[in-house]
């Protein structure tokens, strides 16, 4: 088996823009405003927040999470399903941010070998809600402003995984 290096910030940055122009933003009005790691801190939602994600599994293991705050979720919805943001239900967030996860989780997998699979999409939301892998180690994190509000989207690595890659 050949080993894969993850995903980098480079490959997230290129998938985020991608999904964004295609899915969220496609007349190029509310583009994902990346930070610089510093600014981090300031992009934490301090209210109720979503945490999408999916795992990948095979030559590969490691999880791909979107996870944002409760308006950006509403706001991702209704783009994804062409409605108005006042008609969007927390089910329809639900479903979008899940969605949403899968579709930058199918975009990561690509770029891993191709006996690579994916899962189904987890979804939890709540006050503070944050994604934890005590199994995995995060590598790359993308973390950004859209419509105002809080975005970060992250690759996780097994850490079994990590160890066989390390020189």
């Amino acid at each position: 088996m050949t080993l894969q290096m993850a995903p980098t910030i480079d490959d997230l940055g290129e998938i985020a823009e991608q999904v964004w122009s295609s899915y969220l933003d496609p007349d190029g009005l509310s583009p994902l405003l990346p930070f610089v790691s510093d600014e981090h801190e300031k992009t934490r939602s301090q209210g109720e927040s979503l945490c999408a994600s999916v795992s990948i599994t095979g030559a590969w293991h490691g999880h791909v999470v979107v996870s944002c705050s409760a308006q950006a979720a509403k706001h991702a919805a209704a783009a994804l399903l062409a409605m108005d943001v006042p008609e969007v239900t927390q089910q329809d967030t639900v479903d979008a941010l899940g969605e949403l996860a899968n579709i930058v989780g199918g975009n990561v997998k690509s770029t891993l070998p191709p006996v690579c699979a994916i899962s189904l999409p987890h979804v939890i939301s709540g006050i503070g809600v944050d994604s934890h892998w005590p199994a995995a180690v995060q590598v790359c994190e993308l973390i950004g402003v859209w419509q105002d509000e809080p975005i970060s989207i992250s690759v996780w690595q097994s850490r079994s995984d990590r160890a066989v890659a390390a020189p």
